[in-house]
């Protein structure tokens, strides 16, 4: 069994992040690179500068060496001999006597071999040549040279010859900022762009800003989300299939219903008679829902526009007055002050929340309650409430309504559980949210209708 090394080229954590990687992987490269530049250009440009300088003495040197008379350069003056590297000449007799000192305070001494080397002398580093004795009169002549001037000058030549590195290098520190910057911002608007998906809205994530690093699982993400909105739309065409294959029977088993219900006779078989036909009843309700939940979850096709909520409010309640008067409840708008409120929304999904809640609110209420819709409208943003004066909702169930087929457990109303979870779906079409809260003042529920 052979094992590789995996290198991890990302941090992991709270610091995986494309950015980071970059910049901690480059900066310090890049930072690399300008210190061993910049060294290089030292280590070279002193090695030119010292083989020039070492030329210019040894010639200096031998032409001194090679005439009769003593000819030296003119004494230099300190300044002149470590900021601009003036010569010290030193000339000596056969006899090793000192003829010529060009500076005074330079006491460094004949040096034993002829050549060049490095001397301190007075706490200062010299460079010296010095030539044999073999010339004419046997003399012996040296050179010295300022070894700080010669530092300086290859210092100043290497820098400005790093100076366009270390120009370039924070240009290509910030340029590499805003690449990765740029490729996070990428990543990011991907990110969002996926974040907006929902059920009934989901499209393929456009590719044309996408880098090309990270298109293959752009690419792969797109045939998720087309399989899922697939998928999405089977279910939907078979609860409407299966919706609608079962209306035709259960209403054919109705109108039976219906043609045997005086052909009964008196007693416990016509209460047996009305248990089944209060199951059809039930049956082509749950029907009726489901069928309208999956068209609700269909993709939306009408377009959303500026609804009244006073007229909105007024057709539903017309629509359910017929229940409220079967169950003896006083149903009834509150009128509002100041202008007619509006929301912005598909009307066919606002219609939906309103007669869901309404309707809710009605089959929960016992006989002889209320059930008050009001508009309001005190703040920015307009609200509808519903309340009753129903047994409410217990506190820790409040969340769980709105899950398809729940209904608290406990409740003698008969229904599918349905309700509230068609309302949500609307609502959320509509950019619209439902809170449910229990009264203070008595028993009874307020389902409250805002913009989200």
């Amino acid at each position: 069994m052979s094992f590789h090394p995996v290198f991890h080229v990302f941090p992991t954590g709270r610091m995986c992040s494309l950015r980071r990687a970059l910049m901690l992987w480059l900066i310090p490269l890049f930072l690399l690179v300008g210190v061993v530049s910049a060294g290089f250009s030292y280590w070279s440009y002193n090695r030119m500068v010292g083989e020039f300088m070492d030329e210019q003495m040894m010639q200096l040197a031998n032409s001194i060496a090679a005439q009769e008379d003593t000819v030296a350069p003119k004494s230099p003056t300190i300044e002149r001999i470590h900021h601009y590297g003036a010569y010290v000449v030193q000339v000596w007799d056969k006899e090793g006597r000192q003829r010529l000192n060009s500076y005074a305070p330079l006491t460094a001494g004949l040096q034993p071999e002829a050549g060049l080397k490095d001397v301190v002398s007075n706490d200062t580093t010299w460079r010296v040549y010095s030539t044999d004795a073999s010339g004419v009169s046997g003399r012996r002549v040296q050179v010295f040279q300022s070894g700080t001037f010669r530092s300086k000058l290859a210092i100043e030549r290497a820098g400005a010859a790093i100076a366009p590195v270390l120009i370039l290098l924070p240009l290509a520190i910030l340029t590499l900022w805003g690449v990765a910057a740029s490729m996070s911002r990428a990543v990011q608007d991907i990110g969002r762009q996926a974040a907006l998906q929902d059920e009934h809205h989901i499209t393929e994530l456009p590719l044309d800003r996408v880098p090309a690093e990270i298109r293959p699982l752009v690419v792969s993400f797109n045939s998720l989300l087309t399989r899922l909105r697939d998928a999405f739309a089977t279910q939907r065409r078979f609860v409407q299939d299966a919706a609608h294959e079962l209306r035709t029977p259960i209403t054919a088993v109705a109108l039976q219903l219906e043609n045997v219900r005086h052909d009964l006779p008196a007693g416990s078989c016509r209460e047996s008679f009305s248990q089944l036909e209060a199951g059809v009843v039930r049956a082509q309700r749950l029907v009726d829902q489901l069928l309208r939940l999956s068209r609700q979850e269909a993709p939306l096709v009408e377009a959303a526009r500026t609804v009244d909520l006073q007229a909105q409010l007024h057709e539903s309640m017309n629509a359910l007055i017929t229940l409220a008067d079967q169950r003896n409840i006083d149903l009834g708008l509150v009128p509002s002050e100041g202008p007619a409120p509006t929301f912005k929304c598909s009307p066919a999904d606002l219609r939906s929340v309103l007669d869901n809640l309404i309707e809710n609110a009605l089959r929960y209420t016992p006989e002889g309650g209320v059930v008050d819709v009001r508009v309001v409208n005190d703040g920015a943003k307009p609200a509808v409430e519903v309340i009753d004066t129903g047994p409410g909702i217990p506190p820790d169930l409040l969340s769980r309504v709105f899950d398809r087929f729940f209904r608290v457990p406990g409740s003698s109303v008969r229904g599918s559980g349905l309700g509230l979870a068609i309302a949500a779906s609307a609502a959320q079409r509509c950019g619209l949210r439902i809170e449910l809260r229990n009264r203070d003042d008595r028993s009874g529920l307020v389902a409250r209708v805002e913009p989200a």
